[in-house]
């Protein structure tokens, strides 16, 4: 058996961390790129959503790289990443591609299922070999979005511009000629010194930008146009409502317990948004809300084209930024988002809040408040 799995942002370190703990042979898929789009296009049905189209194009790739076996997270919410597994396995065959899949579900009582899919991922029923090895990629997850944390701090402030991406693309390409915990974490904790070393330009001055939507789109540079990388340049520290880190952390520890992370989030959204209606719609609207009572000067919604929970979430929106006074830019992506029109809005917007952020401290000048 060869393991292969989706590719979403920094997720495939520590996939291959867990991986590597236990042995298994396993394949990482390419870094997503036009390439992968393309694949996945040309076999997914053309209304279905982004993330399923670029997951295909992973998929095939890895396939041609040896992969027979496929592992992917589940949902029980209302949203159609709850079929993913099936209608792939669907497509796939269709394409000719023989393939296993193991889903990793919310168990929902049905325990049994669960733990079989797990022992026939991990290839033992040893429950300390297999927490031994979860607990070391749960460590490496949150070291590496907190690395990620890093640039998305030091990008707009770099003096100079271009420093930052240098030693992150360098931990990227580096991560795939290492094995194991202990070499990813030392890689990590390296380039994170040098990152940390970058001189600061101290005249910059910095936007505050939360970027709120479909966790997918939020997490996979390519699939939103790396905005981590354009709002950086453009003088923005950014945000993520939604990180790998933190998504385990909820439903992989708290949610089994009846216990949640995401209590001050929700308690956020209530008045606009009362229960969960799928995706993380609620997430969405509690932290556009949180985004604005800690001082950010604009969230941006990102999300694929006709993601059913996001699209009930920007039209609750303008309500918010009426509300609490703080602008916001929704962004749908497709395979056809084109790349210049897309910099020009982040760059109306970026301007638009620079503006309005000087206007507001030169009125607090003014009237001395």
């Amino acid at each position: 058996m060869k393991i292969t799995f989706p590719h979403m942002g920094n997720q495939y370190v520590a996939t291959k961390v867990l991986l590597e703990e236990l042995g298994v042979d396993l394949v990482i898929p390419p870094p997503c790129s036009k390439n992968t789009l393309n694949i996945g296009v040309k076999y997914s049905p053309e209304s279905i959503c982004l993330p399923l189209k670029v997951n295909m194009g992973n998929y095939i790739q890895s396939i041609n790289r040896g992969a027979d076996t496929i592992v992917i997270t589940g949902s029980c919410g209302p949203c159609r990443f709850g079929y993913y597994s099936i209608i792939q396995k669907e497509l796939l065959s269709e394409a000719g591609y023989d393939i296993d899949i193991i889903l990793l579900d919310p168990p929902q009582g049905d325990y049994k299922t669960f733990f079989d899919n797990i022992f026939k991922l991990t290839g033992t029923k040893n429950p300390y070999k297999i927490i031994r090895a979860l607990k070391k990629a749960v460590t490496v997850i949150n070291a590496v979005d907190d690395l990620e944390s890093v640039t998305y701090y030091k990008r707009p402030r770099e003096k100079a511009k271009g420093d930052v991406d240098r030693y992150y693309d360098a931990f990227h390409r580096g991560i795939r000629t290492v094995y194991g915990c202990r070499e990813v974490l030392q890689l990590i904790k390296t380039t994170r010194e040098k990152i940390l070393s970058v001189e600061e330009d101290t005249t910059e001055e910095i936007i505050k930008i939360g970027i709120i939507g479909e966790i997918y789109t939020i997490i996979e540079p390519f699939v939103n146009l790396n905005i981590e990388k354009k709002l950086g340049d453009l003088g923005v520290e950014i945000d993520k409502s939604l990180k790998v880190s933190r998504w385990l952390k909820e439903h992989l520890f708290l949610n089994p317990l009846g216990l949640t992370s995401e209590r001050k989030t929700w308690e956020a959204s209530e008045p606009y948004l009362k229960t969960m209606i799928g995706g993380h719609a609620r997430e969405t609207i509690g932290y556009a809300v949180r985004y604005a009572k800690e001082g950010f000067d604009g969230v941006i919604q990102i999300y694929p084209l006709t993601c059913m929970p996001e699209i009930v979430a920007q039209s609750i929106l303008p309500t918010i930024e009426k509300d609490h006074n703080i602008p916001y830019l929704c962004l749908i992506m497709d395979e056809m988002t084109g790349e210049a029109g897309y910099m020009t809005r982040l760059e109306a917007f970026v301007d638009l809040l620079r503006r309005r952020k000087g206007i507001n401290e030169g009125e607090k000048l003014l009237f001395g408040y």
